[in-house]
């Protein structure tokens, strides 16, 4: 069983500011840490693997100093750790970093094949969920989103039992693998990590590729060049209306709770259990 996780430094949004004139943010003005959702992506990956055993990779893109988080995967259980490092793979959009991840992706699975794609369900700095899906657009192969438990890996079947969160409940999937998983927070908590873990961190240096180590790479597609998008404007959305509060005798918040509610009919509904 060979898992990887693909993991994000990310400004802490706690202490980040909003350049006023950009729009954007301001990443010197807080601390670079392992996004929180791609922590309980390497938590999940432990999990696995304490019950299949197995290799656990972690594979970021960033400049050098992103092989903290890194070391910070490897304290949680991870193996090894890949990063790619390059000035051409600056200013990239989801689309170009998930092209640059999946061909790192083939790289790490020349030594040794690729089961399961990991990843958080999200990064708290762009907010997209867009990069987990564009890995697995471009490796063909099944993205299943929003998991909130891994019930069960069978490896002689090459099988995964994964249930996932929806908006109105839950739904439970049996996908092949390789696969590809993005995962809430709420699948795990994470766990303290044992000491040999942490010298082992303290001491390990991560593989670091160029642009140039990867293999049939378009270089259009990196960096600035790949990436259609553009952020017209941000700005900080108002704040959501309070509940509407019912007044009266019971009788009259009964006819004042009936006129909301057909007032908001089109949004009601009821699904058939089948």
């Amino acid at each position: 069983m060979h898992i990887v996780v693909c993991v994000k430094q990310v400004p802490d949004t706690k202490i980040i500011k909003i350049n006023p004139k950009t729009n954007t943010l301001d990443r010197r003005s807080a601390p670079a840490i392992l996004n929180p959702y791609d922590a309980h992506a390497v938590q999940t990956a432990v999990s696995i693997k304490e019950k299949t055993g197995g290799t656990i990779s972690v594979l970021s893109m960033g400049p050098p100093q992103a092989t903290a988080v890194i070391k910070k995967s490897i304290e949680i259980g991870a193996d090894r750790g890949y990063l790619i490092s390059d000035r051409a793979f600056a200013g990239a959009d989801t689309l170009a970093t998930s092209y640059a991840l999946s061909k790192a992706l083939e790289r790490i699975g020349k030594d040794l094949p690729v089961d399961m794609v990991i990843c958080g369900k999200h990064a708290i700095d762009g907010d997209t969920g867009q990069v987990g899906p564009g890995i697995a657009r471009r490796m063909d192969i099944p993205p299943i989103t929003n998991v909130i438990e891994v019930s069960e890996v069978n490896m002689k079947e090459k099988t995964v039992l994964i249930k996932r969160k929806l908006t109105n409940g839950y739904e439970l999937i049996q996908t092949e693998m390789p696969c590809l998983l993005t995962v809430e927070k709420e699948i795990n908590q994470i766990e303290y990590s044992p000491m040999p873990n942490m010298i082992k961190a303290a001491r390990y240096e991560p593989i670091i590729w160029a642009v140039s180590d990867l293999e049939n790479v378009e270089r259009s597609q990196l960096g600035l060049k790949g990436s259609p998008t553009i952020v017209g404007k941000m700005f900080t959305p108002p704040r959501p209306e309070g509940g509407k509060k019912l007044e009266g005798s019971a009788d009259e918040q009964i006819k004042q709770l009936m006129e909301v509610l057909m007032e908001k009919k089109d949004l009601l509904s009821i699904q058939s259990s089948k």
